[in-house]
């Protein structure tokens, strides 16, 4: 922040030894400065640290505009907002001018013309580097107005002539002069538009109203774009793509961890009810699963992508489902548990795309998702194979019914009565609270179906489970203790 020393006018300026940098050399500079320093680049960017950050390190050491590519939910406009940091924290700029002047080399006719007429006078304010970042989002009604400027009527009818350029009223990116400027989804700004943003980042100059501008800006561009449309041809012109010298693709979470650290990050907290839920590691380990086998599904519109805000909702749904039961059981801690997992079904809807057009069929596909996940968590987490005690139990007639009105004080006596349960249970849970033995007896019993092993039936709003029959038995290997005693 300034202080009383810091210069306020042109001539405390010069005399301080001010030298102006150009945004690029800023940039440069900073970032070679945390290089050195080994400070994280991009606070709050994750999975990108070997793929993404590397080659956009080296578009900016470069002084490169960039062009980042990639599908909905891929932080695409999280990781450019995150260039601010690179910037200086505040530079100086011609008190009230609109494109934030250097006072040393203004561009504006109106700053230009203050100085040669206040010279070392000239006030000077310090810019903070929040509001040297500009950003639109790109829509095929977007103006040459709204980003680059327009006559001002008001202006004209001061008395002002049409070929004064104090007559102009400058958009977005001109008033975003020494800093950074972002155009999301960029192939969807209409190609005169396109042809008049080519002009100010090569030539410096544009045409409003017929009249040739000079805008000699320094500016930074970034733009983003999904991969689809900016490679279709004719949605983007090629002289405005060859005016980008980076082009970097980001990526999904390519590991559950990453994916799981994302959630964490973003999902939306409540103060005291973070004391009352716990997620186990499995059940998180579930979220980032669906989302992974979302990613891969023939049945979901891979062009639309499925975005981390997938799991992000998916783990608060899951996390708001255990609260609600343990407030109406009275019970003062909660988990999510298996019977938990439909409620994602109103998280997931809108949020993925299906190539099918079938009314209804969100609920079935997110249904199947939900059961490869399940099983796929197990098999890494608890092999079928290694709880042979607990089947056996099922086989000599065991029946269990879960639910969200089956108290967790329920699961904590199953675990201690059934033969089998208790290592199942530790082995997840460890010696945790009765909420978490709960999570971990549903998940060891739907895990055991999911493999076959036991047969499950809908009861109400839970599961009966008993001992695998028939198919399920023989598909498995598994088959009922009678017939194994006579083999014997």
């Amino acid at each position: 922040m300034p202080t009383p020393s810091t210069p306020r006018t042109v001539g405390e300026l010069r005399a301080a030894g001010y030298r102006p940098k150009t945004v690029r050399e800023e940039i440069h500079a900073n970032l070679v400065r945390k290089l050195e320093a080994g400070e994280p680049l991009f606070p709050g960017i994750v999975g990108y640290e070997e793929s993404v950050i590397p080659e956009l390190t080296h578009a900016l050491l470069a002084g490169q505009h960039v062009i980042v590519l990639g599908e909905r939910g891929q932080a695409k406009s999280r990781l450019i907002r995150a260039m601010i940091g690179l910037l200086d924290p505040e530079v100086p700029v011609v008190a009230g001018s609109e494109l934030n002047d250097d006072p040393l080399a203004p561009v504006s006719p109106a700053a230009r013309r203050r100085l040669a007429e206040e010279g070392d006078a000239l006030a000077v304010e310090w810019l903070p580097r929040e509001r040297r970042y500009g950003e639109k989002l790109a829509t095929p009604d977007v103006a040459m107005a709204d980003l680059i400027g327009d006559v001002d009527p008001i202006r004209v009818a001061e008395g002002r002539y049409l070929a004064d350029e104090l007559t102009i009223h400058y958009g977005l990116i001109p008033r975003t002069n020494r800093g950074i400027f972002c155009v999301n989804e960029l192939p969807d700004l209409a190609e005169r538009i396109q042809v008049g943003l080519f002009n100010l980042m090569e030539e410096r100059d544009v045409q409003i109203k017929g009249y040739r501008i000079r805008l000699p800006l320094d500016l930074v561009v970034f733009a983003t774009a999904n991969p689809e449309d900016y490679t279709n041809r004719g949605r983007i012109i090629t002289p405005l793509k060859d005016r980008f010298g980076a082009q970097i693709r980001t990526h999904y979470p390519r590991s559950a961890a990453d994916e799981l650290a994302i959630v964490e990050q973003e999902r939306t907290r409540f103060g005291g009810a973070e004391q009352r839920v716990v997620m186990p590691d499995y059940m998180a380990e579930i979220v980032a699963e669906i989302s992974a086998l979302a990613r891969k599904s023939g049945e979901i519109n891979q062009r639309s992508g499925v975005s981390v805000r997938v799991s992000i909702a998916n783990a608060e749904t899951l996390r708001s489902a255990a609260l609600r039961r343990a407030l109406r059981l009275g019970e003062k801690t909660a988990a999510p548990r298996i019977t938990d997992l439909p409620a994602i079904v109103a998280s997931m809807r809108g949020k993925i795309e299906l190539e099918s057009v079938e009314e209804g069929r969100e609920d079935a596909v997110v249904e199947e998702l939900t059961k490869r996940a399940v099983a796929a968590v197990f098999a890494r987490r608890l092999p079928a194979a290694d709880l042979p005690g607990l089947v056996g139990a099922f086989e000599d007639g065991l029946s269990v019914t879960t639910g969200s009105a089956v108290p967790a004080a329920e699961y904590v006596r199953l675990r201690d009565t059934v033969k089998g349960l208790r290592a199942a249970a530790e082995r997840l849970a460890g010696g945790g609270s009765p909420a978490e033995t709960a999570a971990a007896v549903e998940f060891v019993l739907e895990g055991l179906h999911l493999h076959r092993r036991l047969n499950r039936e809908r009861v109400g709003g839970g599961y009966a489970y008993r001992r695998a029959t028939g198919r399920e038995a023989d598909e498995t290997g598994g088959r009922p203790r009678r017939e194994r005693r006579r083999e014997e």
